[in-house]
């Protein structure tokens, strides 16, 4: 929860409620637009080749019985009573699980990893680490290094299967609508109308992206909540209308008897059924934006008894007719009278369930960029107000061309569907397998609980994955493809991010090197401030060597910083720098580590700049106050080459805690020290002023501060460098042809073509220095 909210629970349970009623209307639009249309393909699918309506019923009654038994198990029972609750500090999706599995095992292939990170007020256990049991599962897991790029690979196959389904379902969901007008039109008129359309709308629909959600956000809950009413109105219609004992269908006697009789074809038309629970996943990718309770109350009293009375309705309609198989579609069993109107609110919530997944790519690429999974795209903020609605321009068009190529390629729901179902049953599997690893690592219930819920709801999936896989040439081939050719970008990518992070440390420079510069060796301090970025959080980084060498001079004011990804959500702002000295004061070289959840926003240039200096400046005060008050003790410490890092911020003063690390091998002992003093919840800015009575400016300890401070300054008024590294990676000699095409060639074109670190960090050329380096891993 978010600490400015703190004092919710001391709100009345009447307002308290009114906020999750709110929340819960609001979430309509967001999280279940997807879902809520699935009435729209699901018998259309499922009857459009593998089995046919007879006059027993005997075949929509089954469909029917499965539909409502997989909307039962699966988005009810998995995900609303059980899945919903592996939240990472309020956050779910596929990364969440995968970092509260890092949090509580020793798995992440992330670099820079630090004890410092553990005390971040997000990083929390279910827990305490000393009571803390360590199961079978978990010590096999952290022992071998194939399980951890076992367990990432899972991971970014589910994020591939996510993306691959922003580019399905905005097609489907579209064409699926718009094809009502085939019964308002001709056959050969139709086919000349619903595809231009389709791709009319979809082009409308990616061109308004960069406007962002905000601006139409509050149409989307009555947009779908206007759906579902109409839906499920239309269903008891139709079970009073035309057959009032369609309810005896929802017996699973119905599915044994309808595969019975269909057999092979029962079995391989479950890949339409299985389109009844596109969007599922959005309840728990979409956790963040509203409330385990909310989304609870949501699902279990509107759209789940709306989706089930729409399905009744239409197999009560269809029981009592009986149309060929191409017939079969959602709009068949709508009056006539109503048909036009239907169509337009189909319309207007096939665009919203279109909007809330591919808002949903978006975030899930920009998650993946930030734990260094993904090459470097542009990310534009769409509101200042409203947190992680973000914008971004290549993959949306991207996206675009693609939705259009597959509604101009397949034509038909059927292959749409095919596709969209395998995407989506394989991200459901993914998160079933990660979400038992968090019942036996995070929650630390007995392993035959995970076994449990593993075999059960990982059963249910396989079906529908068998029968999904098995339409691989009739449209399934397109997210396999898709998802290989991603997951090979994503893998190769964070490899070589990896290994480029591997000789950084291998190759780093001792603390020693760096004091010894001087004039004695031609090293010339220049006015201004150097800000050397490294993704190391201890040592001097080769790129800086390789500057000072080529150019014997450095700064006056330098200053490492290592802007790095935690395992959680969120860093609070308080908690987000660590800063500390590199060598002795007298040096003037400072340390500042950045760190970045997984869904944050990383901060421009000109801000980063200013606040960096604030910070250092909060520091310098803090470190020498400290210095006086223990007289000798840190003074020597910093004087053998030891440093200290300090969390500096705004923070709400409820904590307090303090820790020491050693943090990477290296020849100078680092330690880390995090200190916040206990006071009311307030926020305040963490100033250490001087106290006049224990150093006034006549004292030593006073003079050296003012003097750094104003140094600092001066140094700010001369300019700021940003100092990076360019980088050519090489796979070394004796290297496999595989990893010789995936460093040499895969890797140096994305690199080529995504954007650079100077351009991520939005530095101004003018100020920036680049430094050439050739990494060979």
């Amino acid at each position: 929860m978010d600490l400015e909210n703190g004092n919710c629970w001391s709100t009345s349970k009447k307002d308290s409620w009114k906020n999750i009623l709110l929340l819960a209307y609001q979430s309509l639009g967001v999280v279940y637009g997807d879902l809520s249309i699935s009435p729209l393909y699901v018998y259309k699918n499922t009857f459009a080749e593998d089995i046919h309506h007879s006059e027993t019923n005997e075949e929509i009654f089954g469909v029917l019985s499965f539909v409502f038994w997989t909307l039962t198990l699966v988005p009810l029972f998995k995900y609303v009573f059980i899945v919903l609750r592996a939240d990472d500090n309020g956050e779910g999706g596929t990364f969440a699980l995968y970092s509260l599995i890092c949090r509580h095992a020793k798995v992440s292939l992330l670099p820079n990893r630090q004890l410092a990170d553990e005390a971040l007020s997000t990083y929390k256990l279910e827990r305490p680490p000393e009571k803390e049991n360590n199961s079978r599962v978990k010590v096999l897991l952290e022992k071998h290094k194939s399980l951890h790029t076992a367990l990432l690979i899972l991971v970014l196959l589910g994020t591939c299967m996510v993306i691959g389904d922003g580019l399905l379902t905005p097609a489907m969901s579209v064409f699926s609508a718009v094809s009502g007008l085939e019964l308002s039109m001709s056959k050969d008129h139709h086919q000349y109308a619903v595809i231009p359309i389709t791709c009319f709308i979809l082009v409308c629909l990616f061109a308004l992206q960069h406007y962002g959600t905000h601006r139409v956000g509050f149409v989307f809950a009555p947009v779908v909540l206007i759906w579902l009413l109409c839906i499920s109105s239309l269903g008891l219609y139709n079970i009073f209308h035309w057959n009032p004992h369609v309810y005896k269908a929802l017996s699973p006697y119905y599915m044994f008897k309808f595969l019975k009789k269909t057999r092979k074809g029962g079995w391989m038309s479950l890949g339409g059924i299985l389109l009844c629970i596109t969007g599922s996943e959005a309840m728990f990718a979409d956790l963040g934006h509203f409330s385990y309770t909310a989304i609870q109350i949501a699902f279990t009293f509107l759209v789940y008894p709306a989706l089930i009375l729409a399905y009744m309705g239409e197999a009560a309609y269809l029981s009592k007719h009986h149309p060929t198989s191409y017939a079969i579609s959602f709009y068949v069993s709508v009056p006539e009278s109503v048909r036009w109107p239907v169509l337009i609110v189909a319309i207007l919530a096939s665009v919203v369930g279109s909007q809330a997944i591919i808002s949903g790519t978006f975030s899930i690429i920009n998650q993946s960029q930030s734990l260094g999974c993904f090459p470097r795209v542009k990310v534009v903020h769409t509101s200042d107000k409203i947190h992680g609605q973000i914008y971004i321009p290549e993959i949306n068009w991207m996206l675009m061309i693609l939705c259009i190529a597959v509604t101009i390629g397949f034509r038909n729901t059927k292959h749409m569907g095919n596709a969209s179902g395998l995407a989506v049953i394989a991200v459901m599997l993914v998160t079933t397998c990660l979400t038992s690893l968090v019942i036996i690592l995070c929650w630390h219930k007995p392993p035959i609980v995970a076994l449990s819920f593993l075999l059960f709801f990982g059963s249910i999936e396989l079906l529908y994955f068998s029968a999904s896989l098995i339409k691989f040439l009739e449209g399934a081939w397109l997210p396999i493809l898709l998802a290989l050719f991603l997951v090979t970008i994503m893998f190769v990518w964070h490899y070589a991010t990896i290994k480029k992070y591997e000789y950084d440390l291998y190759n780093k420079v001792s603390l020693e090197w760096l004091l010894n510069l001087g004039p004695s060796l031609g090293i010339a301090r220049v006015p201004g401030i150097g800000i050397v970025f490294t993704d190391l959080t201890s040592g001097i980084p080769a790129n800086f060597s390789r500057f000072v060498t080529n150019l014997p001079a450095f700064h006056q004011i330098l200053v490492f910083v290592c802007v790095k990804s935690v395992p959680v959500p969120y860093v609070p702002k308080a908690e987000r720098y660590l800063v500390g000295r590199v060598g002795p004061a007298a040096h003037r070289s400072y340390r500042c580590i950045v760190r970045y959840g997984y869904r944050d926003v990383h901060q421009d240039v000109d801000s980063f700049e200013s606040e960096l200096v604030g910070k250092l400046a909060d520091f310098i005060q803090y470190d020498w106050i400290n210095s006086g008050k223990e007289e000798a003790g840190p003074r020597s410490r910093r004087s053998s080459g030891e440093y200290r890092l300090a969390v500096i911020g705004t923070i709400p003063s409820t904590l307090c805690f303090g820790f020491s690390e050693s943090s990477e091998p290296t020849s100078v002992s680092v330690t880390n020290v995090a200190e916040m003093e206990p006071a009311q919840v307030v926020e305040r800015r963490v100033r250490f002023a001087v106290d006049e009575s224990e150093f006034n400016a006549g004292s030593e300890i006073g003079r050296q501060l003012q003097e750094e401070l104003q140094e600092l300054f001066d140094a700010q008024e001369a300019g700021t460098a940003f100092i990076l590294g360019q980088s050519c990676v090489r796979a070394k000699q004796g290297s496999s042809v595989l990893k010789r095409v995936a460093i040499n060639f895969g890797y140096n074109f994305l690199r080529r073509n995504c954007r650079g670190p100077d351009v991520a960090l939005k530095v101004p050329p003018v100020s920036l220095l680049q430094v050439g380096m050739v990494y060979v891993v």
